[in-house]
C-alpha cells in the first residue's frame, strides 16, 4: 500500500515527466515546477523524507541531492567549448581532413569521425555547431543534399559523448552518482572502462556510415582555410583533460574537485572571451545555457524525491520479482529497454531516475553494479540516435537543415540513425557483458 506522501511524489514526477516529453522546448520549466513542487511537499507533508527526522531535514536532503560537482563540470566545459569554437581551431582541423580526402564520401566520413572525437570532450550540441558548416559547404559545392551528412554528424557526436566524464550530461550524472572519476572511464577495478565499450561500438557504427557515404564518389573542392584567432582555448581543453585526470587521484570520491577545476578554467575562458575575443559580458552571458542548467538541477531534485520516498526500492523489487534472478535477461532488458525509451524521451531525466534503481537491483542480485549502470548509460545515450527528437544534437541538426529548406522527419532520420544505433549498441552491449558480468 503506497503512503499518501509517496503517491504525491510519484504524481508530481509523472506530470513533470509528461510535460518534458510533450513540450520539449519548455522542458526546463516543467522540470523546475516539478522540483519546486517536491520541495514544497517536503516542507508541508506530514511525513519526513529522512526517517525520524524533521521536515527541515527533508528540504536539506533534496537540496543536497543536487550534484553540484556535475553542474560545475557542465558550466565550465560549456564556456571552454564556446571559446574553442570562437578560436577557429575546429574549422582548421576539418579543413585538414577534407584536404586529405579522395572524394566527398570519405570527406564526410572523416568529418563524422572528427565530430565523434570532439564530442568526447565538448558538449554534443556545441560539436554539431562546430562541424556542421563544413559539411554544408561541401554539399553546396557539390550541389547535393546535406541531409545525410548532418544526420551522420549528429549521431556521431551523440556516440562519443558517452565515452568520457565530460562528454555529455548523462556521463556526468553517472559519474556523480557512482563516484567514478575521469580516469575510471578508461580503466576501473582492473578492467576496461566504458570508454573502450564505446570505441568498439564506434568501429561498427562508422562502418554503417561508410556504407551510406560510399556512393558519393565526386572529388572534393577545397574551401578557403579559416584563420586561427587563438590557440589559447585549445590549451585550456588540454589542461582540463590533464587536471581532471590528476583530480581522480586527489579526489577519488568525485565529490568536488572536478567541478571546481572545470569552473576555474571556465572563468579563465570567460576572461579570454572578454579581453581577447572582444565579446562583451552581455553577449558572453547569452552564450550560457541556463536552460539546461536549470533542467539538470531540477531533475536532481525530482529524482531525489523519488529516492527518499522509497520509489527506487519499489522499482528494484518489482524488477527482480518479474524478471527473476537471471542476470543476462535483466541486463538485456536494461540496455534495450533504455534504447527504446530514449529514442523518444530525454535521456537526462531517464538515466538520473534509473541509476539508483539498477544499483539496487544489482545489490539484490549480489552482482557488480557496473554491469547494469554501464548498460543503462549505453542504451539511454545511443537510443537517442534512432529518431530526430531523441537527442538535442539531432534536434539542432534538423533545425539547421530546416533553415535551408530541408525538412527531415522520423523516417528519413531513422534510415541512418536506426542501423547506426543497432550497430553501436549491439557491439557495446556484448563488450560490457563479457567484461563486467
Amino acid at each position: 500500500m503506497l503512503s499518501d506522501y509517496k503517491v504525491f511524489v510519484i504524481a508530481i514526477f509523472a506530470v513533470s515527466y509528461l510535460g518534458i516529453i510533450i513540450f520539449t522546448r519548455k522542458k526546463s520549466y516543467f522540470a523546475g515546477l516539478g522540483a519546486l513542487g517536491i520541495l514544497i511537499l517536503s516542507i508541508v507533508a506530514p511525513e519526513s523524507l529522512a526517517s525520524g527526522g524533521k521536515r527541515i531535514d527533508s528540504l536539506f536532503f533534496l537540496l543536497k541531492s543536487i550534484n553540484w560537482n556535475v553542474l560545475g563540470i557542465f558550466v565550465g566545459t560549456l564556456i571552454i567549448a564556446e571559446a574553442f569554437i570562437e578560436s577557429k581551431v575546429p574549422a582548421l582541423i576539418a579543413h585538414f581532413l577534407v584536404s586529405k580526402s579522395k572524394n566527398v564520401g570519405v570527406a564526410i566520413l572523416y568529418i563524422c569521425i572528427m565530430a565523434s572525437f570532439i564530442s568526447a570532450f565538448v558538449e554534443n550540441v556545441a560539436t554539431v555547431l562546430i562541424v556542421a558548416p563544413i559539411a554544408l559547404e561541401i554539399a553546396d559545392r557539390q550541389k547535393i543534399s546535406p541531409v545525410p551528412f548532418l544526420i551522420g554528424i549528429a549521431v556521431s557526436s551523440n556516440l562519443q559523448g558517452t565515452a568520457t566524464l565530460i562528454g555529455d550530461p548523462p556521463s556526468m550524472i553517472l559519474a556523480g552518482y557512482m563516484k567514478i572519476t575521469f580516469n575510471q572511464f578508461f580503466a576501473l577495478n582492473g578492467r576496461p572502462g566504458i570508454f573502450f565499450a564505446v570505441q568498439i561500438g564506434a568501429v561498427a557504427s562508422f562502418f554503417v556510415l561508410y556504407l551510406f557515404y560510399r556512393r558519393y564518389k565526386n572529388p572534393v573542392y577545397e574551401s578557403e582555410r579559416d584563420r586561427i584567432t587563438s590557440w589559447f582555448p585549445t590549451y585550456l581543453i588540454v589542461a582540463m583533460i590533464f587536471l581532471l585526470a590528476v583530480s581522480s587521484i586527489i579526489d577519488p570520491n568525485f565529490s568536488y574537485l572536478s567541478g571546481a577545476i572545470s569552473m576555474f578554467l571556465g572563468i579563465i575562458a570567460s576572461i579570454w572571451f572578454i579581453r581577447k575575443a572582444g565579446i562583451d559580458k552581455t553577449e558572453l552571458i547569452k552564450k550560457m545555457d541556463f536552460d539546461t542548467l536549470l533542467f539538470l538541477a531540477s531533475i536532481f531534485v525530482l529524482v531525489g524525491g523519488l529516492r527518499s520516498a522509497g520509489v527506487m526500492e519499489d522499482i528494484a523489487a518489482f524488477t527482480v520479482n518479474k524478471l527473476g534472478s537471471n542476470i543476462f535477461i535483466i541486463y538485456t532488458v536494461t540496455v534495450w529497454g533504455s534504447v527504446l525509451i530514449s529514442a523518444f524521451v530525454d535521456n537526462v531525466p531517464y538515466i538520473t531516475a534509473m541509476i539508483p534503481a539498477v544499483v539496487l537491483v544489482a545489490d539484490r542480485l549480489s552482482i557488480s553494479p557496473y554491469l547494469l549502470v554501464f548498460g543503462l548509460l549505453i542504451g539511454s545515450c545511443l537510443g537517442g540516435n534512432i529518431t530526430h527528437v531523441g537527442a538535442s544534437a539531432n534536434v539542432v541538426s534538423v533545425a539547421i537543415l530546416k533553415r535551408r529548406g530541408y525538412y527531415v522527419g522520423l523516417k528519413q532520420f531513422s534510415k541512418i540513425g536506426l542501423p547506426f544505433t543497432l550497430a553501436a549498441t549491439l557491439t557495446s552491449y556484448v563488450f560490457v557483458w563479457f567484461v563486467w558480468r
